[in-house]
């Protein structure tokens, strides 16, 4: 599901790649200082743009921090070695699509439990 809405569009702003990553924009911002692959382009306003590509790494760098517990460092050596491995975009699709099968699974578990609340 999100991936269909993430190919559907061109750009997205700071706010809304910040929802669908569950992350706050202060978060983003600073990733984009310790992580050179993380280069959204700005519009006329000024505002960062960010395509389809970033928004995958940022998935690929939040599941490295939060889920992996590398260090920002770790992370960024991590990527650092994908790239050079010819496999950072493939890493970062990987990811997108493990965080939208898992977020899929939260929504069946939550729906199973409404489902299960009405049999009572």
């Amino acid at each position: 599901m999100r991936r269909e809405r993430i190919a559907r569009r061109e750009y997205f702003s700071i706010g809304e790649v910040c929802e669908l990553a569950g992350l706050k924009p202060h978060v983003l911002r600073y990733w984009e200082t310790q992580f050179k692959e993380l280069s959204p382009s700005k519009n006329r306003a000024g505002n960062r743009v960010y395509r389809a590509r970033e928004i995958k790494l940022i998935e690929l760098v939040k599941h490295l921090l939060y889920d992996e517990k590398y260090t920002i460092d770790g992370a960024r050596r991590k990527l650092e070695r994908l790239r050079e491995d010819g496999e950072l975009e493939r890493a970062a699709g990987r990811e997108l699509d493990r965080q939208a099968l898992s977020r899929l699974r939260e929504g069946l578990q939550e729906l199973i439990g409404t489902l299960e609340g009405e049999e009572r």
